[in-house]
């Protein structure tokens, strides 16, 4: 269980939320959004948690986080399983979709209820991002009438973890404000769903971009207050444009290409600095993966928290 202490409680910046001793061997996972095709940044990601999680003798899980119904592009999902099957990164088991899980989300809401860790919120977004952190303006009550978000309650200390690829990492929980559970139009927020389903399907390792680097401390205070295990993080290099800008589907990033799996997942490795031999972008993607866990080094890329994607073609 992640545990949190005050600031005053520590006069150096300590890891004080552990995995969780009792986790049976390794099991790790990729959740893509099926909001857009599979990109190089989706793929650094993807190899980056299956190559730690076989090279280790683990399981690696599929989920799709599906709960931004709005924002879902149908038939995305299945374009994702067969692009991830043409790059030879098979998953373990069945693959789970967010939206079918809402119940167990809807628990965890209640559970948190319970403990007066939730209050519901009535500001607009620009009013809730025009100060950075939320300022606990709704803390009391709603401000306005009409629909609501519902807000999970964060205390005033520090947290910090020992990150397997960024070091020990410190954040000041309120500095981060109450963070969204559930939304103004009844959808579940990512932060509450992640934490739930990590736990549920018994992930001990989370590899994931360094994007989501600031979303932990908030997702270890929900696995405290839920009682929850928590597992190793390791947040991986950001792939980025040449102007520095997150790769990412909404920007229209070129889609990955199964019919050039080893030149694109050579390319993977070489931006998590594993120096793979030029020649392996010739082989197989079963070769090339077979490869990267055999030589899988994460103090390749530790504390690097970005690179730079090649232009176009020059993979």
């Amino acid at each position: 269980m992640a545990t949190t202490v005050t600031a005053s409680a520590r006069s150096a910046c300590e890891p004080n939320a552990r995995p969780s001793a009792a986790s049976p061997g390794y099991v790790g996972r990729f959740a893509p959004s099926p909001t857009g095709s599979l990109h190089l940044g989706s793929l650094v990601a993807a190899v980056g948690s299956f190559v730690d999680a076989r090279s280790r003798g683990g399981s690696w899980l599929l989920r799709i986080e599906d709960l931004d119904a709005p924002r879902v592009i149908p038939g995305c999902a299945d374009q994702m399983l067969h692009t991830l099957e043409g790059f030879a990164l098979h998953w373990d088991g069945a693959v789970e979709y967010q939206s079918t899980r809402t119940e167990h989300y809807a628990r965890a809401q209640q559970a948190l209820a319970a403990l007066g860790l939730t209050f519901q919120c009535s500001c607009s977004r620009r009013e809730r991002t025009s100060e950075g952190g939320y300022p606990g303006t709704c803390r009391d009550g709603p401000r306005r009438r009409g629909p609501t978000a519902t807000r999970f309650r964060v205390e005033d200390v520090v947290v910090s973890f020992q990150d397997r690829a960024q070091g020990v990492r410190c954040f000041q929980l309120r500095e981060r404000g109450d963070v969204i559970i559930r939304r103004r139009d009844g959808a579940f927020a990512y932060q509450l769903a992640v934490v739930v389903d990590d736990a549920l399907q018994g992930v001990t390792d989370v590899v994931r971009g360094a994007d989501l680097l600031d979303s932990t401390p908030w997702q270890l205070a929900l696995q405290g207050a839920l009682r929850l295990p928590t597992p190793r993080y390791a947040h991986l290099p950001l792939v980025t444009e040449s102007g520095g800008a997150k790769l990412a589907k909404s920007r229209r990033s070129v889609a990955l290409d199964p019919t050039q799996a080893g030149r694109q997942l050579h390319e993977a490795l070489v931006l998590l600095g594993q120096d793979p031999p030029v020649t392996l972008k010739l082989e197989s993607p079963r070769t090339v993966l077979e490869w990267a866990c055999a030589h899988w080094d994460l103090d390749r890329f530790h504390g690097v928290r970005q690179v730079r994607a090649p232009p176009a073609g020059r993979c």
